[in-house]
């Protein structure tokens, strides 16, 4: 990712070459802080507040003070000058585990141009299983079900999986093939006008693009249903596709090696694509 602006809490904007963080902070030594990440249209973070809430959320989850909201608003406010389309990450950390201050910075970069050329393709996407219960992953609050933290190892393991076996990406299954989400997006798929989608209750994260696509929906025509299903199901669709802030809509062609219906974009998610944008004020 190429770095157009860095800012730091209490620092204000600083170049991105320095250092930010101790060598003991907590998020670097355990994995243990919180982010979020959303996408910049003309010059707007698309749902500050909601991504700001659910960072405080997050964090609550793994026991991190509470991120002051206001001071990442005005941090980003102050950052954006001269920016115009771009990826923000938020991230909020606890600092060193004795004697230090949490640390929040706000780190913008260049949306890469490969997307554009993957959403007009579509992705190919292979199914990893990670054999436990998906009620597990709703329930037991130690898995972090749902939760944004920066311990992102195994979902980087996952994406690099994928490559190496010819796909573009993953989904993510639980024990009985249950389908879950991808290791940075929400899974959807459509038959006929019906928009299915993994339910919260599986663990998933709430996906603020999710959050979108469930509001909008019905505008364009379609019904949505969450619910927990199988591989099958997915592999069975008419049309398939992803959501997240910085991909947006991307269209999945096929599953394991085998085409999702006719194997090219749908409809459904080039709507929704055009909906985001307007939404977003990009139109």
């Amino acid at each position: 990712m190429t770095t157009l602006a860095l800012a730091v809490l209490g620092r204000g904007l600083v170049d991105p070459a320095q250092p930010v963080l101790r060598a003991d902070d907590e998020a670097l030594l355990r994995g243990r802080a919180a982010f979020e990440t959303t996408r910049v249209y003309a010059g707007t973070p698309f749902r500050l507040d909601q991504h700001l809430a659910r960072l405080v959320a997050s964090a609550a989850r793994i026991d991190l003070p509470v991120p002051d909201c206001d001071a990442f608003r005005d941090l980003v406010a102050e950052a954006l000058a001269g920016i115009e389309n771009a990826s923000l990450r938020l991230v909020w950390t606890p600092g060193p585990s004795e004697g230090g201050a949490p640390v929040g910075f706000a780190i913008f970069g260049a949306i890469p141009e490969e997307h554009e050329e993957l959403r007009a393709r579509g992705m190919s996407v292979v199914s990893l299983p990670i054999g436990v219960p998906y009620r597990l992953r709703a329930e037991a609050p130690w898995i972090l079900g749902g939760v944004k933290s920066t311990s992102y190892a195994v979902n980087m393991a996952a994406t690099a999986e994928a490559r190496r076996r010819g796909a573009d990406d993953a989904i993510f299954l639980a024990e009985d093939e249950v389908v879950l989400e991808g290791p940075t997006t929400n899974i959807w798929w459509r038959r006929g006008q019906t928009l299915y989608t993994p339910s919260l209750e599986t663990g998933i994260l709430a996906g603020i693009t999710r959050d979108f696509v469930i509001e909008d929906a019905a505008t364009l025509g379609y019904e949505i249903k969450e619910g927990v299903y199988e591989r099958a199901e997915l592999a069975a669709a008419e049309e398939a596709f992803t959501s997240s802030s910085v991909r947006e809509l991307m269209p999945v062609v096929s599953l394991d090696g085998a085409a999702i219906g006719d194997g090219h974009p749908g409809p459904a998610a080039a709507a929704l694509q055009d909906a985001l944008r307007r939404a977003a004020g990009a139109r």
